[in-house]
């Protein structure tokens, strides 16, 4: 059986800021269904794969090839999204019946009536989530989905973010620091650095690695002689 044809590609990508080289000629794909995680040192270039997929900054050169639709999560009301995308076509039934579906999904069934200010930190992080898929998107992006989060929120994240893939068949990319929830969500990770992809694979190959610089990264072990941040960010 062939791989499933990538639903996301990323051709050739140069981006800069000034002096400083982002991506050199970063090149990855991602498969409809999949959750991949991309991780790397702090200030990469992680949140710029982000920007540059939903079309807030554009490449310097190279294509991305996607059909990605820009979810904001803003985690106020559910049902703000729907009525700002689908005013003229749905009905408030229809839309707090989509809402009250989308709650379920994340394990906050009835709270439609709950101020902000009484929601705790992880509530308020699934109550974005919900927003989301309200919408029913084809590809959800999920950037530090648990900062700041206790690890019994991280795990009740980590469910979610695996479940709802499984549920809805979602494409799902996460963005994160936390090797846990790297090896709990992913189908595939990849390893960004010094302009571009150092690694891509399952979580079997990204333990078993001989590649110093990514064993390094997700074992927590910092080089002698130099800084992870430093090697990774150097082009």
């Amino acid at each position: 059986m062939s791989p499933p044809s990538p639903l996301i590609r990323f051709v050739h990508v140069k981006k800069r800021f000034g002096p400083k080289v982002i991506f050199s000629d970063f090149n990855l794909e991602i498969a409809g269904g999949e959750t991949l995680t991309v991780m790397g040192a702090s200030g990469i270039g992680k949140s710029v794969m982000l920007k540059l997929l939903i079309g807030l900054i554009k490449p310097d050169a190279g294509e991305i090839l996607a059909d990605v639709q820009r979810i904001e999560e803003r985690g106020e009301n559910v049902a703000y999204g729907l009525r700002e995308q689908f005013w003229n076509t749905m009905t408030e039934a229809e839309i707090q019946a989509r809402v009250a579906q989308a709650l379920d999904l994340v394990g906050l069934p009835g709270i439609q009536l709950m101020r902000p200010s009484d929601l705790s930190g992880g509530m308020k992080k699934r109550v974005g989530l919900a927003r989301t898929l309200a919408l029913q998107p084809q590809v959800i992006l999920y950037d530090e989905p648990t900062t700041g989060l206790d690890p019994i929120n991280t795990a009740r994240i980590n469910h979610l973010i695996r479940g709802i893939q499984r549920s809805l068949k979602v494409t799902s990319i996460v963005v994160t620091h936390d090797m846990g929830t790297a090896f709990s969500v992913s189908d595939r990770l990849a390893m960004i650095g010094r302009g571009r992809v150092l690694m891509v694979g399952t979580k079997e190959e990204f333990k078993a690695t001989t590649n110093e610089t990514v064993h390094d990264f997700i074992t927590g072990h910092a080089p002698e002689t130099e800084d992870v941040a430093s090697l990774l960010s150097s082009s």
